[in-house]
């Protein structure tokens, strides 16, 4: 009777981290306006959100008041690894329409202005 109890709850972990969203975890961001962070992404109701978890320079780890901040908003799921929802950009202080495509451990992340016809972005790396 033990070893079903711990085959089941076994495979109940398994089950749950296999429905694990494709876009939670630690992720790396591009260099902007001199520095970069690590983004936790993880669900935020429905959606994913993404907060700066830690800031860095070329010299290295700073406390940036940044960190602790919503990067990434609302990411709805689209289907096939895409996502709608918004972005703020923290060195103009502007909330952008988003969109962000994960495929693996590489995460691609556009903030978009004129109803999504103009676009500029970043590709993030998953940290492991």
């Amino acid at each position: 009777m033990k070893k079903v109890l711990a085959l089941a709850a076994g495979l109940a972990m398994a089950a749950g981290a296999a429905l694990a969203d494709p876009a939670e975890g630690m992720w790396k961001t591009e260099v902007d306006d001199g520095s970069y962070a690590h983004v936790k992404m993880a669900k935020c109701g429905a959606n994913i959100c993404g907060t700066i978890a830690r800031t860095f320079k070329t010299s290295g780890e700073y406390d940036s008041p940044n960190k602790g901040k919503q990067l990434v908003m609302g990411m709805k799921p689209q289907g096939g690894g895409s996502y709608a929802g918004k972005v703020w950009r923290p060195s103009n202080d502007k909330i952008y329409v988003g969109k962000m495509n994960v495929n693996g451990n590489t995460l691609v992340l556009k903030g978009c202005v004129a109803g999504g016809l103009l676009c500029s972005g970043q590709t993030w790396t998953r940290v492991k």
